[in-house]
Order: structure tokens, then C-alpha cells, then sequence
């Protein structure tokens, strides 16, 4: 397992509804398994000076969003730092519904997806 500083940067969506949270599982779920190190989103948007550092410090970075609004993007967009992926929920037929919870099989799949992207950016770079 890298160290936690030396591992590509994850921001999730958490808002209320469950495509937000599941953006949010996925990437707790990413951040204790040892593969990202998740950091906070709100943190970005509120321009909280170190947590806008460490998404400037040029480390890989993944964002998750639940739904067409991607706000999780547009955090990191308002402080001049673009994402190497924007994973898009809505875009593997998950939808916004609210007094509900996706479950660990939502998790698994999008973890899967994730993993399956970061490894395909690691490939390119390799390559290059």
C-alpha cells in the first residue's frame, strides 16, 4: 500500500440525494482500502487554504459526481484545478431519488469502475 501522500487524490460528491452518497461510499471505500487518498470537497469549495493546496499539489486527481450538476467538478474548476477523470454516476443508469440508499453492490460496481480508470490512466503514462 502506498503511502497516504503518495496516492492519487479522490473528491466525491456527498449531497443528499443517493447517487450523492454513493459517490461519497465509493470514495471512503477507495480512500480505507489504501488506493486514493480522499480529500474534502467542501473543504475546496469553502477555499479552506490547505485543503486547496493539497488539490493543487498536482497529484492525479479523480472526481465522482452523482448527477448532471457535478458539483464536485466545478469545486475544484473554481480554484483553477482540473480533473485527470470525472467519473459521472448518471452516466451507468444511476438515478437521483431521495429517502434511499444504493447498496454495497453499487458501491463494489463503481469502486470497479474507478480502479478500472485509474489503471488505464497509470497504462498511458507509462507509455509515454
Amino acid at each position: 500500500m502506498k503511502a497516504r501522500k503518495q496516492r492519487p487524490l479522490i473528491y466525491s460528491c456527498s449531497g443528499c440525494s443517493d447517487v450523492a452518497q454513493l459517490a461519497n461510499n465509493t470514495a471512503v471505500k477507495l480512500d480505507h482500502a489504501g488506493e486514493f487518498e480522499m480529500s474534502c470537497i467542501s473543504g475546496v469549495g469553502g477555499k479552506v487554504p490547505s485543503l486547496v493546496n493539497t488539490a493543487r499539489s498536482g497529484r492525479s486527481i479523480t472526481v465522482i459526481d452523482g448527477c448532471p450538476l457535478h458539483c464536485a467538478r466545478t469545486c475544484l474548476e473554481n480554484i483553477g484545478v482540473e480533473a485527470d477523470e470525472h467519473v459521472r454516476l448518471y452516466e451507468f443508469g444511476f438515478r437521483k431519488h431521495y429517502g434511499q440508499s444504493y447498496g454495497d453492490e453499487a458501491i463494489e460496481e463503481v469502486c470497479e469502475e474507478v480502479l478500472r480508470r485509474r489503471d488505464a490512466q497509470l497504462l498511458i503514462a507509462r507509455q509515454a
